[in-house]
């Protein structure tokens, strides 16, 4: 059996232990220990045993995760969710569909400070589900809109999945912040779109709500000035080269702290359910990425992206045949794995696929991280879906399902004009770096 063979064995493998319930750290550890035990490299596994747990969690630039996680945890506890969605409200809550294109706007301007899909998916939910139930908005538009609107936390800047991709692939953290900056945007473009289009096919899923006077739209646009801050310091401090990737992330989190703090929300018992979720969700992301170390050691051993370069180079096709392939590739393994997993597993596979066939790898981490997204409300496992379903108190989860093709479309049309228009993604990185 060839070396190659082996490691597409060892990535089904993984894929079998995830499906059978086995944590995807561990997953991914078995198969890469069993592996390159198989392959007989006994003193390189050995030697990766010994360091992988200390050289994961030990370089400096991987202290961006824990920062960024507590960026994002404390901005949650400030309670800045519900200033901006007051504010967006205030401007277009009037109109129909109004309250849910207000999540959406709501979920990307969270998403810029906190980084985090699931967080921005509770946070957010925790406001507007309410909001968008008390005034008699679909169960199946009010769930998918938060659930979908919470994604965008994943690709808008500071991006905790384009760090881990940054720092797998060696590619510029900062360049990757700027280049997410437009598709972000565009998301949420798509996504009010396709909120406008189904609430003008079926106008009884969302009534419209009353108009709010200017001095009332002053006053609410007001409470949102530490959220603009804390993004401009942060972003606007990597743009200018005024702080590091890493820098920016401390820069952050004692900013958010301070928020928080200032807030009154941050009591006793919140600063201590506050460091535990820290360390939870930071354990969690290095548990994982120990589990990847070990498994990408295996990958490495076997030759696998080597042999797939070949494949493709003897096949013929053309780059984007082989893109398009790996885009279904994706979200197919999306539907049955988050994001974060996902990305470690396959990106030290495919970045030398797509480096040999020409792309920048600026453009797909960008690429990737939006297919991640859809993943993450994408049945029957879309992580997203069951946040939702969750903070929505009883809906059922074939409602949230049933709302959220029209999203799912929407991210497959952006994709389309990401791949199509490169330019998009690359245009302010090359004005910047």
């Amino acid at each position: 059996m060839s070396d190659a063979l082996v490691g597409v064995l060892g990535f089904l493998g993984a894929l079998f232990l995830i499906g059978l319930g086995v944590p995807v750290a561990v997953a991914m550890a078995i198969a890469g220990i069993i592996g390159a035990i198989y392959l007989g490299d006994w003193g390189g596994i050995s030697f990766i045993l010994g360091s992988t747990p200390y050289d994961s969690v030990f370089p400096y630039s991987f202290s961006v995760i824990p920062l960024f996680v507590a960026m994002g945890v404390f901005a949650a506890h400030a309670g800045l969710s519900r200033a901006l969605f007051t504010a967006i409200n205030s401007f277009v809550g009037h109109r129909r569909g109004g309250l849910a294109v207000t999540t959406i706007g709501a979920c990307a301007m969270f998403g810029a400070i906190c980084g985090s899909s699931l967080a921005t998916v509770a946070t957010i939910g925790r406001v507007a589900l309410p909001e968008m139930k008390r005034h008699g908005y679909a169960p199946s538009l009010s769930t998918a809109t938060v659930a979908a609107g919470g994604t965008l936390g994943v690709l808008i800047p500071p991006s905790i999945l384009l760090v881990i991709y940054g720092l797998l692939t060696q590619s510029s953290v900062g360049k990757l912040f700027v280049a997410a900056l437009i598709p972000g945007i565009l998301g949420a473009v798509f996504y009010g779109l396709a909120i406008l289009g189904r609430v003008s096919l079926k106008p009884d899923l969302a009534p419209t709500t009353p108009r709010l006077s200017a001095r009332e739209r002053i006053e609410a646009l007001k409470t949102t000035w530490p959220v603009v801050l804390l993004f401009v310091v942060v972003i606007g401090g990597i743009f200018t080269g005024l702080f590091s990737p890493t820098e920016a992330a401390a820069v952050g989190a004692v900013g958010a702290f301070a928020l928080a703090l200032f807030s009154g929300e941050l009591n006793r018992q919140v600063l201590r359910s506050a460091v535990f979720e820290i360390a939870g969700l930071s354990g969690m992301i290095f548990f994982i990425l120990i589990g990847a170390s070990l498994f990408n050691f295996f990958l490495e051993s076997t030759g696998l992206p080597q042999m797939l370069i070949g494949l493709i180079e003897q096949a013929g096709v053309t780059p984007l045949v082989v893109m398009l392939m790996i885009l279904v590739f994706y979200i197919i393994l999306g539907c049955f794995m988050d994001s974060l997993s996902v990305v470690l597993m396959t990106v030290p596979i495919l970045a030398p696929v797509a480096l040999d066939l020409g792309f920048d790898l600026v453009w797909f981490g960008i690429i990737v991280v939006t297919v991640a997204e859809i993943g993450l409300i994408t049945p029957p496992v879309g992580m997203n879906l069951f946040v939702v379903q969750a903070a929505s108190q009883g809906v059922p989860q074939s409602t949230v399902v049933r709302g959220i093709f029209p999203f799912i479309l929407a991210d497959i049309l952006r994709l389309a004009v990401l791949v199509a228009f490169p330019a998009l993604v690359l245009w302010l990185p090359g004005l910047l770096f």
